[in-house]
């Protein structure tokens, strides 16, 4: 008989080699599967014992299918009274396309009609299509004018083992793939140590429990698909009962007597619920000696721990593609198993830069929707003792590094740090910029937040610029993995406090476009019946995540994990507190206007300065319940201070046909946004921003002033134009650059703008 076992592309000489094992011959790699030729009992041996198949198909046909009507026909001629007995459902999987058949779900629906008029004819009755839960499961594959058609032995996928499907904890953990988890413990020839008496295994990261369970499942001599409760071939008219009732009751067999046999897991695995999961995973397996005997130990200590010649598998199917952070502290992990048998699953080469080895292969794989490599370091990519890594020196300790020109980012960051720390001090300023970006390689900035009595600690973020065209991506990749190790130990943070944003050029990146939730919110006329809804509603309980940081008397709430900026644009602090001495020069109603106000750092400052009334205007809902804790938290509460949710550049629009004027007003716009609350419009700073300033010079009082800010670094203000509308800038972007920022003055344009006489 024929056969054919699919897998996972990539793993398919693995499956040979398996398959070999179990006494399965005349095998042929192709990809996606392996065929075979084999009795029965060997497709049902391959079912119930491979550990890397996905599933086990049996060939019944080959027909012609250069069009519809010739697979049609040749489909009819199969036998299928002998393959659906009488009241079995069924299912149709098609798959493959040729120049005539170019859809699947159309080869599916031919298979299905002649698989009903073949049954109709002989039964005088058709069967019922179950697609959820068929009784048998049928295969059509389409390659070169010829279709394959088989009858699939396994039911579900055989990665699916049922013990996976048992787990009740509420772990965020998902678990990694059974198939893969024994990819890997090929990959360090796990079956050979076996062999040996007290065979041990150091497990990072363990995927939820699925390698723990594979490997403890191997060293036991357990059957992979000893746990499950269904299968493809029992519902089948081929079906032979006994010769599969035979080799349970062997695989019964060999787990009772293979139940004793010893084997050591030391896990280490630091995310929530992840031991837990372990356990519960390892006794849905029928496993639970080993679930009891189960030791977690810390991650830097779990590889010496489980002795010199114990080989190590990790899984780094976890890490977020987005968070270098993560990785940044993972690699040290790795490097502790240099010189090991090793295998992992990881999304970045950046592994053997770590371990200083090349591994002995690597193969392409797609784990959900991320490609990654299942990495193997074995003997002999060992031959030649582990290259040392380079290491920088901070703080009197050695530092391993991937690139060793980190040592000069090291030493510029603690030069830096050093010389703003003192500056700082004497400025009475806690929260601050390190390092921007000093050295041209290390392209990025470095922040530093000191905690308030209340959230003692410090933070740091990190943000990198976007690479120009022609840089080695996996070069600058390293270096940024280097400054996320570096920094933390340079400026006595821990690691878990470190925030990471990789800044890119694309356009419509902006807060303004990206937190805005739903529609443009009330109009001004609707306002105070939405401020009467939301009274009371915003608690000034701290947010998960949050912490809260002094500026200039006054307190801040910051968040690094929740949003793309962290609350504060520490750019504009003297800008801050230019705005609270003007709004102390301010007479008359003391009226002061916030537009794109983000979090409400400037509403704050002009209330400290004595606004006696503040308007806040942002888009996101979000941003605005944080401005008002923000001014809540510093005592300015009240029907005097008022928050509107709205589209900024039609709120203002509005408001000049209207009585309502302020005194002062800050308006510091984004680049660029195309949120959809602005319905088909966009905004770009240097096509509109006349209009808008415009706009807002006539929202103000007779002696009233506004501050007018932008980063957009070429930002070139429309001058003539503005004039003509009787609009006077001053340029005081000078006077509003921290010395901390001096290195990048063009981090912002700030200008006063005034509605003069034409």
């Amino acid at each position: 008989m024929e056969f054919l076992a699919t897998c996972p592309k990539g793993l398919e000489r693995l499956l040979v080699g398996e398959l070999g094992s179990l006494g399965i011959g005349h095998l042929r790699q192709n990809r996606g599967q392996v065929s075979f030729e084999g009795t029965l009992a060997d497709a049902y041996r391959a079912c119930l014992w491979s550990r890397l198949a996905s599933r086990v198909i049996c060939t019944i046909a080959r027909v012609g299918a250069r069009d519809a009507d010739e697979l049609y026909q040749g489909l009819s001629a199969i036998p299928w009274e002998d393959h659906l007995p009488m009241g079995a459902t069924f299912a149709i999987d098609a798959s493959g396309v040729s120049d005539t058949l170019k859809n699947t779900q159309f080869t599916t629906l031919r298979t299905r009609d002649a698989l009903n008029d073949r049954l109709l004819a002989r039964r005088g009755a058709r069967p019922v299509s179950d697609p959820a839960s068929p009784d048998v499961g049928v295969t059509v594959h389409i390659a070169r004018d010829r279709a394959t058609v088989g009858i699939d032995l396994s039911g579900e996928p055989l990665f699916r083992r049922g013990y996976d499907a048992a787990r009740t904890d509420r772990s965020p953990i998902a678990p990694l793939r059974a198939d893969y988890a024994s990819a890997l413990l090929e990959g360090i020839y796990w079956f050979r140590d076996l062999r040996h008496d007290d065979p041990t295994l150091a497990v990072l990261w363990s995927g939820a429990g699925t390698l723990a369970c594979e490997a403890a499942g191997q060293a036991l001599d357990r059957a992979p698909g000893l746990a499950r409760a269904r299968w493809g071939m029992t519902g089948w008219g081929g079906h032979d009962a006994a010769t599969w009732q035979a080799l349970l009751s062997e695989a019964d067999e060999r787990a009772a007597t293979g139940a004793q046999n010893p084997v050591t897991l030391v896990v280490a695995d630091d995310r929530r619920g992840a031991e837990a999961s372990a356990r519960q995973m390892l006794r849905a397996a029928g496993m639970p000696q080993v679930a009891d005997r189960l030791s977690f130990v810390p991650l830097t200590q779990a590889v010496e721990l489980a002795g010199p010649q114990a080989p190590v598998v990790a899984d780094l199917t976890w890490l977020p593609a987005d968070d270098l952070a993560q990785e940044a502290a993972a690699l040290p992990v790795l490097a502790t198993a240099a010189g090991r048998r090793l295998a992992l699953i990881t999304p970045d080469p950046a592994v053997d830069a770590a371990l200083g080895q090349e591994s002995a292969g690597a193969i392409p794989i797609a784990y959900g929707n991320s490609p990654a490599t299942l990495r193997a370091y074995d003997e002999a990519s060992m031959d030649a003792a582990p290259a040392a890594r380079p290491t920088v020196t901070v703080r009197g300790e050695a530092l391993p590094v991937l690139v060793p020109a980190s040592d000069q980012f090291a030493a510029r960051l603690a030069k830096a740090a050093k010389l703003r720390a003192k500056w700082a001090r004497r400025e009475d300023v806690t929260c601050y910029r390190v390092y921007d970006a000093d050295l041209p390689d290390y392209a990025v900035s470095i922040e530093l937040y000191e905690g308030t009595p209340e959230t003692p600690g410090r933070w740091v973020s990190i943000s990198e610029y976007a690479a120009p065209k022609g840089v080695d991506l996996d070069l600058a990749h390293r270096r940024l993995l280097d400054v996320l190790a570096i920094t933390p130990r340079v400026l006595d943070v821990a690691p878990a406090n470190v925030s990471l944003r990789v800044r890119t050029k694309s356009r419509g990146g902006s807060q303004y476009a990206a937190e805005a939730e739903g529609g443009a919110g009330p109009h001004f006329s609707d306002q105070r019946r939405w401020e009467h809804r939301q009274k009371g509603a915003i608690s000034l309980k701290l947010p998960r995540g949050a912490h809260l940081v002094d500026e200039g008397g006054l307190t801040f709430e910051v968040n690094f994990s929740s949003r793309l900026d962290c609350g504060i644009f520490l750019d504009h602090r003297d800008t801050r507190a230019m705005l609270r001495e003007m709004m102390k020069d301010t007479r008359g109603s003391k009226r002061f206007l916030n537009l794109f106000a983000y979090t409400g750092t400037a509403t704050v400052y002009a209330a400290d300065g004595g606004a006696k009334f503040t308007t806040t205007v942002d888009m996101s809902r979000p941003s605005l319940d944080w401005a008002r804790r923000n001014m809540e938290r510093n005592g300015f509460a009240g029907e005097n201070h008022e928050y509107v949710r709205a589209d900024v550049l039609s709120w203002v629009g509005e408001q000049r046909h209207s009585a309502n004027r302020w005194d002062l007003i800050f308006c510091d716009v984004p680049t660029f946004s195309n949120s959809k609350s602005m319905g088909e419009r966009s905004w770009d700073v240097q096509r509109d921003h006349a209009e808008l300033l415009i706009n807002v010079s006539r929202l103000l009082t007779r002696n009233g002033i506004a501050v007018f800010s932008c980063n957009l670094r070429t930002f070139k203000p429309d001058v003539e134009k503005l004039a003509r509308a009787g609009v006077e800038l001053e340029d005081i972007t000078a006077q509003t650059i921290p010395e901390d920022f001096a290195r990048n003055p063009k981090i912002h344009h700030c200008y006063l703008v005034r509605h003069v006489a034409v």
